[in-house]
């Protein structure tokens, strides 16, 4: 059984979904795993992961109106405000999905469906950089 593990940053304008798929199968070829498991994991509370579609763009724009209806900014008894209106919804919305996605190496190759990407999840409006940790473990 062989283990390999990288990082790497996003850099993210506002809210919205940012494919990182390419830069993970990168990892995966440079681990030179066959066949096993890649994690993809973010390092951060208001953040998070989704394995969502990535030939339409107006699926991630229903995504991000649905979360926005969903968790509101603004929310009157919300208490953690610190950082402005978007502070608690961000937090939450990331708990609502996931912060590691576990994908099947086959080949050498990330074992995704044809119209699956990776997307980091910005839940916050300001501009932040992101490190995503990448583990493969296989032979």
């Amino acid at each position: 059984m062989a283990a390999h593990a990288d990082n790497f940053s996003i850099s993210t304008r506002s809210k919205g979904t940012y494919e990182i798929t390419e830069r993970c199968q990168q990892i995966v070829r440079i681990s030179g795993i066959r066949t096993g498991t890649a994690t993809v994991f973010v390092q951060h509370t208001s953040a998070s992961l989704v394995i969502y579609e990535n030939a339409d763009p107006s699926a991630r724009t229903d995504l991000h109106s649905f979360f926005d209806h969903l968790v509101p900014e603004d929310t009157p008894y919300f208490v953690h405000t610190h950082e402005g209106p978007d502070d608690m919804p961000s937090h939450l919305r990331m708990a609502l999905t996931r912060t590691s996605e576990v994908i099947p190496v086959v080949n050498g190759k990330l074992a995704l469906g044809t119209w699956q990407g990776i997307f980091l999840f910005e839940h916050r409006r300001a501009p932040h950089t992101r490190s995503i940790v990448v583990s493969v473990v296989g032979e």
